[in-house]
């Protein structure tokens, strides 16, 4: 790493670090206010966002990022009203720092609380979608953590331009600008240097595909929040209710094909298909969806032979993996080999198939007769989110404000000494 690397990562973390310990203690109107000064920059100088997005996209597209990637790196009035609004959520949220979370009496005198408080200082490494910028900035705020923001090369100047916002937010509430720091550089070594930053850094957040979080969990130091991929399956099973599989596997593949909680692939219950034919599959390739598959469902015309590494894998795209199972049991043996432990969903009738399937799988998200595009913290009522993890230490599915605590424990006493 260059010395002028290293000296602006020690600029960045040294005020992340003295605004963290600021905002440790900030009263929640201060970051009430720093989020909806925040949310109004960003629709105020919404035209000068899309001018900046406006270069990413020219920028990403002399790049040939794919259809799916350009889609996550576009925003138009849309999305950005759903930045704002996602910034005013959480905004109104309840505070998580200060939260009571057990309080008990000990036989010795003892009266013992456990408290929510920040994690100090995160660190967000993100691809292409600019909102994560709002997004992560919200919830480590609200949680009163410091950020350090780095965004992608090709959502570089969108990213400025939100951030800027985020800023001006702060400002109007009389808390530390360092608060929300975004990376100024596109040089890729910076994202080395937050890796090692133990001495500024308490947490990293990686959000993006395969190979940037891969590179993340291999080279940090710092503690890892991750998700390797988004190999979300939906499974038919024999007792579906047909209209509701077909809205679901249609909405959960083609809805918005490039976000980790499109399906990836569809398992369907033999009898599913015995009774109701191909149909789901019709479906998707009426939609224009490349349906990758084997044996009995290669007969149905417009599908092709999947390869071998096709289940298991994330596309990102107008793809999809499908296969025919023997029942709830042979699909969870396929979800677990397979998949990713991110999201899976049932489309079923019966009540003892759903709660077998809710049992026996461990993925962060599991559900039931709904698209897996529901994977997303605003869905979840959190707001927003800075990423879904799928570990299982800390935190699980969504990471909103309360997953970006931690605790400490308040132990009183009256003179009390140990025998």
């Amino acid at each position: 790493m260059n010395g002028q690397i290293a000296d602006l990562m020690d600029d960045i973390g040294t005020k992340a670090r003295a605004a963290a310990a600021e905002l440790a203690y900030a009263p929640s109107e201060r970051k009430h206010a720093a989020l909806i000064g925040a949310a109004e920059a960003v629709w105020a100088q919404r035209q000068a966002i899309f001018g900046a997005n406006t270069l990413d996209l020219a920028y990403g597209s002399e790049k040939g990022l794919s259809p799916a990637m350009m889609d996550r790196l576009r925003l138009d009035e849309g999305r950005t009203r759903g930045i704002v609004d996602g910034l005013r959520a959480v905004a109104e949220q309840r505070d998580p720092v200060g939260r009571m979370l057990a309080e008990w009496d000990m036989p010795t005198g003892l009266h013992i609380q456990r408290v929510a408080t920040p994690l100090g200082v995160v660190g967000v490494i993100y691809e292409s979608r600019p909102n994560v910028t709002a997004d992560a900035g919200a919830l480590c705020l609200k949680a009163g953590n410091a950020v350090i923001l780095r965004g992608g090369s090709e959502s570089f100047h969108s990213s400025t331009a939100i951030h800027a916002c985020m800023v001006e937010g702060l400002r109007g509430a009389g808390l530390p600008e360092e608060a929300v720091q975004l990376i100024p550089t596109r040089d890729r070594e910076m994202v080395t240097a937050m890796l090692r930053a133990t001495d500024h850094i308490d947490v990293i957040v990686p959000r993006g595909g395969k190979g940037l979080v891969g590179l993340v969990q291999r080279e940090a130091r710092v503690p890892v929040f991750a998700h390797l991929e988004g190999i979300c399956h939906i499974y038919a099973d024999r007792d579906a209710d047909l209209e509701k599989a077909r809205r679901v596997v249609l909405n959960a593949k083609t809805r918005r094909t490039g976000i980790c909680g499109a399906a990836e692939c569809l398992l369907i219950d033999r009898q599913f298909y015995a009774r109701h034919g191909a149909v789901l599959i019709e479906d998707l390739l009426r939609a224009g969806v490349e349906v990758r598959t084997q044996g009995a469902l290669l007969e149905v015309p417009g599908t092709v032979q999947a390869a071998p590494d096709d289940f298991g894998r994330e596309f990102l795209d107008m793809i999809i993996a499908a296969k025919l199972v023997d029942g709830v049991d042979e699909a969870i043996a396929h979800i677990r080999h397979y998949g990713s432990n991110h999201t899976e969903s049932i489309l079923t009738e019966n009540d003892a198939t759903a709660a077998r399937f809710f049992q026996r799988l461990d993925s962060a998200i599991l559900m039931r007769n709904a698209s897996t595009q529901f994977a997303d913290g605003g869905e979840f009522g959190m707001g927003a989110e800075i990423g879904i993890a799928t570990g299982k230490l800390h935190a699980r599915g969504p990471v909103g404000a309360e997953q970006l605590t931690s605790f400490k424990y308040l132990v009183t006493g009256n003179g009390t000494c140990r025998a």
